[in-house]
């Protein structure tokens, strides 16, 4: 027993170098990117924003058949038809992603005319975009609900298909906001930071499971509708993500299969710094980036 400690005491370090020296070569040299011509695609939220940018990006590189959720039928509809000029097989449902019971029913719809799902998008997600006091309850929920549980529910329908194919991939289109709150955005920070613990604790869940994987994307704040009227102190020093540049990582990371993708790589620095300096430091780098009155200006859609 004690050679056998000794042993794995002597294997892991070496395991943890071992990993390290293949992520960078990795970084260099190109990988081989997954076959997506096989891949049924499932996108929440997908008919406008990030989600319409993932749905073209996944039928530019391939996809078989993609699936559109939402609660807009206007925006579903002119994606949908957008999807299908290029080429690929698309079809769209309503879906309110919060409603457990529909999240459910409308799975089983879609296995009906579709099939079995094999990528699973969680991108769907709203912000009332107030500090807590001035926030109303209902809002408070309809955050939680379509941010975070919404999540469990729609994985929850698909998951136990892709676990018998042995073939799936879970993605959540999370935020840095997840990891780094700011004032006046409480209900989504609150549900972006739920969101990560969920797709962390289901990442590390299925290691045992062979050909099932996920991906949590954490993107900097992105020029959609969602966050109309948000403004940053140095626009020019950190500017906003553009929907396309967010979508496009993240099919590459579920083509290369990576866990986790933070966006831009500079977000790296800021879980270092949090790691590190005292609470005050943080809370001086909030004031001087701007990003402590930076929804003071947000809007939201209109």
């Amino acid at each position: 027993m004690v050679w056998k400690w000794l042993g794995a005491l002597v294997v892991f370090p070496l395991q943890m170098v071992y990993l390290v020296v293949k992520a960078a070569v990795g970084l260099v040299l190109p990988a081989r990117l997954r076959d997506l011509s096989r891949e049924n695609v499932l996108i929440t939220g997908g008919g406008r924003g990030i989600g319409r940018q993932l749905a073209r990006e996944f039928a530019e590189r391939g996809a078989r058949k993609i699936v559109l959720w939402g609660r807009t039928e206007k925006c579903l509809k002119e994606t949908t038809e957008e999807i299908r000029q290029m080429g690929t097989e698309c079809h769209y449902f309503i879906c309110d992603v919060g409603n457990r019971e529909e999240v459910y029913q409308t799975a089983k719809a879609v296995r009906e005319k579709v099939g079995d799902i094999t990528i699973l998008v969680n991108n769907a997600a709203v912000v009332h975009g107030k500090s807590l006091m001035d926030s109303d309850d209902d809002a408070l929920l309809k955050s939680q609900h379509i941010n975070t549980l919404g999540q469990f529910w729609t994985t929850k329908a698909f998951l136990p298909r892709m676990l018998e194919l042995q073939n799936g991939h879970i993605v959540c289109l999370n935020s840095v906001l997840a990891l780094s709150a700011i004032p006046g955005a409480i209900d989504y920070c609150t549900s972006k930071a739920s969101a990560f613990a969920f797709m962390e604790s289901l990442t590390l869940g299925l290691l045992d499971c062979p050909g099932v994987s996920a991906t949590t994307v954490l993107p900097f704040h992105t020029s959609t509708e969602m966050f109309q009227g948000m403004r940053v102190r140095f626009p020019n020093l950190f500017p906003p993500l553009k929907p396309e540049t967010v979508a496009r990582r993240t099919v590459e990371a579920v083509q290369l299969n990576q866990a986790l993708l933070l966006l831009p790589w500079t977000m790296h620095a800021l879980i270092i710094l949090k790691s590190i300096l005292p609470q005050a430091a943080l809370e001086e780098i909030h004031k001087f980036s701007g990003t402590y009155t930076c929804m003071n200006t947000f809007k939201g859609r209109t």
